[in-house]
């Protein structure tokens, strides 16, 4: 481990040491495992991670981040969100992140309070100052606090510290709301969060090392990394990929040439091109 980065782990277990207690919001991404692991090394029962139950995101996410907390020894609860029936979600607007993280930090605020911990944290890092990211906003607006950002890791170096630390999620790829494969505007409903799901299931099925099913009404748009493009239109996986889709109710499934990146919905809406808290 290079100097700068044990300077910056000496200096996020201190940080830690002294917020005493917290509530993380924890996903099992490699950012917030990060957190978690460092915070329970330095509070063990006094930091509680807090995985969100939703239809936003796959049931095997949740399994799994449940599945690694309790590897690391951490306390663990599941708490179910309902951020569909908030119309300002649903309908999907540009900003739709903000008001689901209102309401997930509104639950973990709350939490905390009943569990005597004295702050709520989240696991974004320093890159994430950068992006346009409306979920930010609302945990700047509900005092959530960022340890990570606050000793200045990136994501680089936040991978580099988890595969010191042994943590076997240290190169998995981003995950995200599958809400974002929904274009603004279109309401998000449980049955397209459901197709969405299934079909990036029967993709991923095929091992690719990222994959994305954009949904536009009856078109499915895939996106895979550049790389990998050649994989998909070989006659063997684009016939099956191609029926497996079309069996879940999609009329048309496209690829799209350009490959995977990160929020490729926001290119609809002009000056948005950076990626969110969505990819």
């Amino acid at each position: 481990m290079n100097t700068d980065l044990e300077k910056k782990a000496a200096r996020l277990g201190e940080l830690l040491n002294r917020m005493g207690s917290a509530v993380l919001a924890f996903s099992g991404g490699v950012d917030s495992s990060l957190l978690l692991k460092l915070a329970h090394s330095e509070l063990g029962d006094r930091v509680l991670a807090v995985v969100a139950k939703s239809a936003t995101y796959p049931e095997a996410e949740l399994e799994e981040a449940v599945g690694l907390a309790r590897s690391i020894g951490a306390r663990c609860v599941v708490v179910e969100t309902d951020e569909l029936s908030d119309p300002r979600f649903a309908g999907n607007p540009p900003d739709r992140c903000y008001y689901c993280k209102l309401e997930l930090f509104g639950r973990l605020k709350l939490m905390a309070e009943q569990d005597g911990a004295a702050w709520v944290l989240d696991g974004s890092n320093v890159e994430d100052v950068k992006d346009v990211r409306p979920g930010s906003r609302a945990a700047r607006e509900m005092g959530v606090r960022s340890p990570l950002q606050e000793v200045g890791l990136s994501k680089p170096e936040v991978r580099e510290l988890a595969r010191k630390l042994g943590l076997p999620n240290w190169s998995k790829p981003a995950q995200a709301c599958l809400a974002s494969r929904i274009p603004y505007g279109d309401p998000v409903t449980p049955e397209k969060l459901s197709r969405v799901a299934a079909a990036e299931t029967i993709v991923k099925h095929y091992g690719f090392s990222q994959v994305r099913v954009r949904m536009h009404g009856q078109v499915a748009r895939i996106e895979v990394p550049a790389s990998e493009l050649d994989k998909l239109m070989s006659d063997e996986v684009r016939n099956r990929v191609v029926q497996e889709l079309r069996g879940l109710g999609f009329v048309f499934v496209c690829l799209d040439m350009e490959g995977y990146r990160t929020g490729s919905l926001n290119e609809a809406v002009g000056n948005m091109r950076k990626p969110t808290d969505e990819s």
